[in-house]
C-alpha cells in the first residue's frame, strides 16, 4: 500500500512494545508506544521535528521545556513543536500508557521495533556513536 490505512486505536491499544514504527514516508512517521507503570520516554528534544501525541489508554504527564507539566488522558492530543524539550511520563505506577505519535519528519529508522525502553535506549546510544 502507498500510505497507511488501519485501525490505529486497536493497533495502539494492542501494542505491548515500547516503540513500534507502523509507517514511514519522506515527511512523516507513525509510531505506537506502550509505557509500563511509572515509565517515561526521557527528556529529549528534536531540533527539526514536530511531534503529535494521542493517548488511547492511560494517563500521562507531559513535561515541556522542564517548566510546564500537563496531564493528559485517553482521548487527549498533545503537539510538541520542534526545538521543545519534552518528556512523557506514565502517571500510573501500575497501568500501561498506550499512545501513538506522529513525527514530521521521521525520527526513527523505518520498521523500528524496540520491545522495551532499555532496548530503545541502547539503540539510540549506538546510533549516536556512529
Amino acid at each position: 500500500m502507498t500510505g497507511y490505512l488501519g485501525p490505529i486505536e486497536k493497533e495502539t491499544v494492542e501494542n505491548g512494545y515500547f516503540r513500534k514504527v507502523l509507517f514511514t514516508s519522506k515527511h512523516l512517521q507513525l509510531v505506537v508506544m506502550c509505557l509500563q507503570g511509572g515509565e517515561e520516554i526521557g527528556n529529549e528534544v528534536h531540533p527539526d521535528v514536530d511531534q503529535f501525541f494521542r493517548i488511547e489508554a492511560g494517563e500521562a504527564t507531559f513535561v515541556l521545556n522542564n517548566t510546564e507539566a500537563h496531564h493528559a488522558h485517553d482521548g487527549d492530543a498533545v503537539v510538541v513543536p520542534a526545538g521543545t524539550w519534552h518528556n512523557v511520563i506514565n502517571a500510573s505506577k501500575t497501568a500501561q500508557l498506550k499512545l501513538y505519535t506522529v513525527y514530521t519528519p521521521p525520527q526513527h529508522p523505518e520498521g523500528t521495533i524496540h520491545k522495551t525502553k532499555a532496548e530503545a535506549d541502547a539503540a539510540e546510544e549506538e546510533e549516536h556513536r556512529q
